[in-house]
C-alpha cells in the first residue's frame, strides 16, 4: 500500500512537471503577447540611444508588438543594467547595452550584478567607429596640431566621458597613452550631456560614436579630428583614421541586446532570430549607414564570445595602469 502511495506521488509529481514544462513551452510559443521594455542605460541623445530606437521600431514590427525604449541613465550604465538584472526573466524587459557593460565588469568589483551570470546575451545589433571631437574654437584642425597644443599646455586641457570606468573613459585613457598626452578626465552622465560644455570650451575633447556626432561634425558645430576604425568612415571620408595620424589605436564600439538570467532559450532564440532578420533588411542597413553605423545581428553564442573578448580587452587596459580606477 505504501509502495502504491509512493508510486502515485511520483506519477503526480511527474505530471505536474510535465504541465509546467508544457505551460513554459506554450508561453514561449505565444511570446510576445504584450509590449516589451527595452532599457537603454544611458541618457537620450547619444549613439547608443540612436541605434536602440532604430532597432526597436523595426524589431517591434517584426515581433508584432510595441517595443518601448526607456532611458535609465546613471552609474556609467550600471543603474539601467541593475534594473534589468532584477526584472522578471520573461522576455518583456530587455537591456540594450554596449561595450561599456563588460568594460565595467572588468574593472569594478562594486557592481550590484555579475555581468556574466545575471545577463543572457541575445544578439549583437550594431558596430560603429567613434570620432575624436573637439569644440569649434579649439586652436587645432588636425590631430598633429591637437597633440602639439595639448603638449604645449600641460594640465590645461580635458576630455569628457560617460562616467568613470565606462568604455569611453578607458578608451580615452588609452588614447592619452598612445598619443603621448595627458588630458584631464571629466566624467558626465553621458557623452551627450557634455555637448554644451564641449561647444563652449569648458571641456576639450570627447571620443564619441559617429551616430551621435556625425551631424555636428558635418555642420561645423564640433570639429572632428580622426575616427577610431581601421578604415575611414563612408559617412565622413575626409576624417583620417587615428593610425593615419600616427596614433596607434583602433577600436570599433558595439551595441546589443541582453535578457535577464533565467530567460528561456526559446525566447532568447525568438529574439535573436528576429533581430538578425531585422538587421539584414536593406532599409535598416541604409538607415544605420546614414549615421555611421554598421548593422550586424548575431547568434547568442557569437555575442557571448564578443562580450568576453571585450571584458578581456578592458581588463588588460586597467592591469597596465591600475591608477585609472582612482579617477
Amino acid at each position: 500500500m505504501n509502495g502504491f502511495k509512493l508510486l502515485s506521488s511520483r506519477i503526480a509529481a511527474l505530471g505536474t512537471a510535465f504541465v509546467l514544462l508544457s505551460a513554459g513551452g506554450a508561453m514561449a510559443q505565444d511570446y510576445p503577447d504584450k509590449p516589451i521594455r527595452l532599457i537603454v542605460p544611458f541618457n537620450a541623445g547619444g549613439g547608443i540611444d540612436t541605434t536602440a530606437r532604430f532597432m526597436a521600431e523595426e524589431l517591434g514590427a517584426e515581433l508584432g508588438t510595441d517595443i518601448i525604449v526607456e532611458n535609465v541613465g546613471g552609474g556609467g550604465g550600471s543603474l539601467g543594467a541593475t534594473e534589468v538584472a532584477r526584472s522578471a526573466s520573461d522576455g518583456y524587459t530587455l537591456l540594450y547595452h554596449s561595450a561599456t557593460g563588460p568594460a565595467q565588469a572588468a574593472v569594478r568589483d562594486d557592481l550590484p550584478y555579475n555581468w556574466f551570470e545575471d545577463f543572457v546575451p541575445v544578439s549583437q545589433v550594431a558596430a560603429f567607429a567613434s570620432a575624436v571631437v573637439v569644440g569649434p574654437s579649439f586652436p587645432a584642425d588636425t590631430m598633429a596640431e591637437f597633440i602639439a597644443e595639448v603638449k604645449a599646455h600641460p594640465g590645461e586641457y580635458s576630455y569628457a566621458s560617460s562616467g568613470t570606468t565606462t568604455a569611453v573613459h578607458l578608451l580615452s585613457e588609452l588614447f592619452n597613452t598612445q598619443a603621448g598626452i595627458d588630458l584631464i578626465h571629466i566624467p558626465y552622465q553621458s557623452t551627450g550631456a557634455a555637448t554644451a560644455d564641449l561647444i563652449a570650451g569648458r571641456v576639450t575633447m570627447v571620443i564619441d560614436g559617429l551616430p551621435a556626432r556625425a551631424n555636428d561634425i558635418k555642420a561645423g558645430t564640433l570639429k572632428g579630428l580622426a575616427v577610431t576604425s581601421a578604415e575611414r568612415s563612408v559617412l565622413l571620408p575626409d576624417l583620417p583614421t587615428l593610425k593615419e595620424t600616427g596614433v596607434n589605436m583602433v577600436d570599433v564600439y558595439w551595441t546589443g541586446v541582453f535578457a535577464p538570467d533565467g530567460t528561456s532559450p526559446e525566447i532568447v532564440d525568438t529574439l535573436a532570430t528576429a533581430i538578425a532578420k531585422v538587421m539584414q533588411e536593406p532599409e535598416m542597413i541604409d538607415r544605420l549607414l546614414e549615421v555611421g553605423t554598421n548593422a550586424v545581428g548575431s547568434t547568442p553564442e557569437e555575442f557571448a564570445a564578443l562580450s568576453q573578448a571585450t571584458y578581456d580587452l578592458y581588463h588588460g587596459i586597467v592591469e597596465a595602469d591600475p591608477s585609472l580606477l582612482n579617477e
